[in-house]
């Protein structure tokens, strides 16, 4: 399978970003750095790939152990190295998981098969990141 992603300049540091989906994001940087703030930066648009990928595993995996999520959000905390190319070092991903009677086993191997198994987001940074998680159960209050 082939991924095919691309760029258009659009002006200084802005670019449109498309990809086999046909789906477009705007990038762009700060202005302290020559952009626009016109668009997401690349590497919150790594993060929020990180994030993405193994909530859809994790969510995918908890509707089929019949867990009753009513919310559910993936939070990427990212540390960068401080120098150039300032790549992610650490990366914590924090898994919030609301609903009824929740079962903290069946997340937590929901989790742990997204982030071995399933996850290519994790699986591409693996070895060159630190990872760490956090999970976070709130019982749905209606």
């Amino acid at each position: 399978m082939t991924l095919d992603a691309k760029v258009i300049w659009k002006s200084g540091l802005a670019f449109t970003g498309t990809a086999n989906s046909g789906f477009t994001v705007n990038l762009d940087s700060d202005p302290a750095v020559g952009g626009s703030d016109s668009g997401l930066r690349p590497m919150e648009l790594v993060a929020i790939g990180i994030a993405g990928c193994t909530a859809m595993d994790v969510i995918s995996i908890l509707q089929k152990k019949k867990q009753d999520v009513t919310a559910f959000e993936v939070k990427v905390t990212a540390l960068r190295a401080p120098e150039h190319p300032k790549r992610f070092t650490d990366v914590e991903i924090e898994y919030v998981v609301t609903g009824h009677n929740i079962d903290p086993a069946a997340v937590e191997r929901a989790v742990e098969l997204s982030e071995t198994k399933y996850c290519s987001a994790i699986a591409t940074m693996r070895g060159c990141v630190n990872f760490t998680r956090k999970i976070t159960l709130h019982e749905a209050t209606s």
